[in-house]
């Protein structure tokens, strides 16, 4: 099997794999507030990530991320539907993956539904086609099984490899997007019916099963992306969201402090939208004429001069912003 066909596989289970987080996190999370950033800086692993919100209506996170040798890009938006019982979430947008030797990638994610939000157990499913195209020898796409009130094996994945220039299924995926995904070389398709792929599967993906038993089931790591310790606070900008104070206060158990601020910052979002009609442009990423936000850079260098001269302290904190507790 060549370098290539490896690639895309690769590619596919990452783009399940970002599903497999959402089991069990149906609780509402914190909207950012227009201009809100985020970073994540590894510098042994050679990674770096940095998003910002860059519209308020419609509501659009914009990233950029860099690693060893590729670089992933995105903005999401979400379209909602309410059915009374349930909520349906319809991405918009397009996430996009570029190898150093120019190949790209690029998918859009699947449907989302909430279920049984006024009664009964509340659950999440992810259904419908997910296609990942590529620029040179390979492309993908995968079907995400909808979930059925009698299924008794749910949130099923499957899909297959083909050659961009002939169609042919050169690798079939399957799996599920909570547990694994695994490939199997071929169109087993095209075998005789005894034939069972899972015999010659090999394992592309498998979830973290680590037990997780944190409030909003967050994993350790989950956890510490929002630690904030004495030497990062110097140096991240004023709209990081690790400053925001309704959700310092959340995470210390200051409920009552949580909620005033959590009221402030909501009348501060209201403000979001006459500021963006005003002309309000973000301040790292650009709208290109495909519509899509590019980052345009200058932020890690403004990092490492802390330099945030015009960068607007868009949480308005005030002298008793909570203190982090550092253990």
């Amino acid at each position: 099997m060549g370098n290539d066909l490896m690639r895309i596989l690769k590619v596919a289970a990452f783009a399940v794999s970002g599903y497999a987080s959402t089991e069990g996190r149906q609780c509402k999370p914190f909207n950012p507030l227009l201009g809100e950033t985020y970073e994540a800086d590894y510098p042994d692993k050679g990674l770096h990530l940095f998003s910002e919100k860059v519209s308020h209506h419609p509501m659009i996170v914009a990233c950029h991320c860099e690693g060893k040798g590729w670089i992933f890009w995105a903005d999401s938006n979400l379209k909602g539907k309410f059915w009374g019982r349930s909520i349906q979430r319809d991405p918009v947008g397009t996430l996009s993956l570029q190898f150093e030797d120019g190949e790209m990638f690029q998918w859009s994610k699947v449907t989302t539904s909430i279920y049984n939000i006024i009664i009964g157990k509340i659950y999440c499913d992810h259904y419908g086609t997910m296609c990942t195209k590529g620029s040179a020898k390979y492309s993908c796409k995968l079907k995400f099984k909808e979930q059925s009130i009698i299924d008794q094996n749910p949130h099923q994945v499957q899909g297959f490899v083909q050659d961009n220039r002939t169609g042919e299924k050169v690798a079939m995926l399957v799996g599920k997007w909570d547990e694994a995904m695994y490939y199997v070389l071929g169109d087993p398709t095209t075998k005789l019916k005894c034939y069972d792929p899972m015999s010659e599967a090999i394992l592309l993906w498998e979830r973290d099963n680590s037990p997780s038993k944190t409030r909003y089931n967050f994993t350790p790591f989950a956890i510490s992306l929002n630690e904030l310790t004495t030497g990062l606070k110097e140096k991240l900008p004023p709209t990081d969201s690790r400053r925001r104070p309704d959700q310092r206060h959340l995470e210390n158990g200051e409920y009552e402090l949580a909620n005033t601020e959590k009221l402030r910052l909501e009348q501060l979002q209201r403000q979001a939208r006459k500021l963006q009609e005003s002309g309000w442009e973000p301040g790292w990423f650009q709208r290109n004429v495909d519509g899509c936000y590019r980052y345009i850079g200058g932020y890690w260098e403004a990092k490492e001069k802390r330099n945030w001269e015009g960068i607007p302290n868009i949480f308005g904190q005030r002298s008793d912003f909570p203190a982090i507790r550092e253990e």
